[in-house]
């Protein structure tokens, strides 16, 4: 569903003189000024990318987030005090999946909404676990990684735009929603990131959980923002098929921000194929819009997310603070400017 105009058509209008039926001796062009346009500026705080990467740094510090760990749980309750602390109403929902390994995990999704009564609402999510396994490295295999990107990225400059949000009130309602689960997909056999259709619903378990199972009744945000592996240097953001079938007017019009902006560079204009992600489930379950902010390389017929994607170099040597800043400025101007 899209609730935004593609497209902006100015029409010029022109006047032509019309000549009376008497004389006129001497004629007197008279200028009516235009009508200047005045610029509403808005008051948009400064996003910390120092803060958004200790929010990543913290998360990493529990280990990896896999669920029905131990390190799971304790990270799950650090981010929702922290949401608490920012001031945002919190609620875990809790519920049980089913993976493909035949495993059932124990899922928490994280949500914190903010100015709670507020009609006009924007959503904001992450997935928050980490993957069991390092299915992409040549060693280690069977070893849960540390996530740093895919994973604690996300929730990082979520973190950090809710500090920001509760220290400025947007007086609009912001919601943040953090998914469990999303990485217990099934074992890629091939070094292409296809997307695989057999596979297809093994992943992002926790959104799939949240849409079936509404925990908010009636639950209508204007839209929605995904962010997943928003952490790497030189991080490159192309438009998703997905997003611009179910959010193309959003899509354009987040992207234009960016590079209006001066993060060009990440926001690049460029067309991926279709990305089974979070958003792909809420756009599809849901009357949500909502687009996908990932790192993601096309090359050819497939890309790819990155050397360290699913792999033990996910770790913090590749999270940069300054692709950091760049997301969460962006995010920080679409609450302040409800774009």
């Amino acid at each position: 569903m899209n609730h935004f105009v593609k497209g902006l058509f100015v029409a010029s209008v022109l006047f032509s003189g019309c000549q009376g039926v008497e004389p006129v001796k001497e004629e007197k062009q008279i200028r009516i000024p235009k009508e200047e346009k005045k610029e509403v500026k808005v008051d948009v705080p400064d996003f910390n990318g120092d803060s958004a990467y200790y929010y990543v740094q913290r998360q990493v510090d529990f280990g990896p987030r896999v669920p029905n760990t131990q390190e799971h749980d304790k990270c799950g309750e650090w981010i929702a005090d922290k949401l608490a602390q920012f001031d945002f109403d919190t609620l875990i929902q809790r519920g049980k999946v089913r993976a493909f390994t035949g495993n059932v995990l124990h899922i928490q999704n994280i949500i914190g909404q903010y100015n709670k009564e507020a009609k006009l609402r924007i959503m904001f999510c992450a997935h928050w676990d980490t993957r069991p396994f390092a299915d992409r490295d040549t060693k280690d295999k069977n070893r849960p990684i540390d996530g740093a990107n895919d994973g604690a990225s996300g929730v990082g400059v979520l973190l950090e735009l809710a500090r920001q949000v509760s220290l400025k009130n947007p007086e609009i309602g912001v919601d943040i929603l953090f998914f469990d689960a999303e990485d217990y997909g099934a074992v890629q056999t091939s070094e292409t990131m296809q997307d695989l259709s057999s596979m297809r619903d093994t992943w992002c378990l926790g959104s799939q959980y949240w849409c079936k199972n509404p925990p908010i009744p009636n639950y209508n945000p204007k839209y929605g923002i995904l962010l997943d592996m928003v952490g790497a240097k030189d991080a490159i953001f192309p438009k998703d098929a997905v997003s611009r079938h179910y959010a193309g007017g959003l899509v354009n019009k987040l992207w234009s921000t960016a590079q209006n902006l001066g993060y060009g560079k990440y926001f690049v204009n460029q067309l991926a194929g279709p990305l089974t992600d979070d958003h792909t489930y809420i756009n599809e379950l849901t009357n949500i819009p909502v687009v996908d902010v990932i790192h993601y390389v096309p090359n050819g017929n497939y890309g790819d997310f990155g050397k360290f994607h699913h792999t033990h170099a996910d770790n913090m040597d590749i999270v940069d603070k300054t692709t950091l800043d760049a997301v969460g400025q962006l995010m920080t101007y679409v609450v302040y400017t409800h774009l």
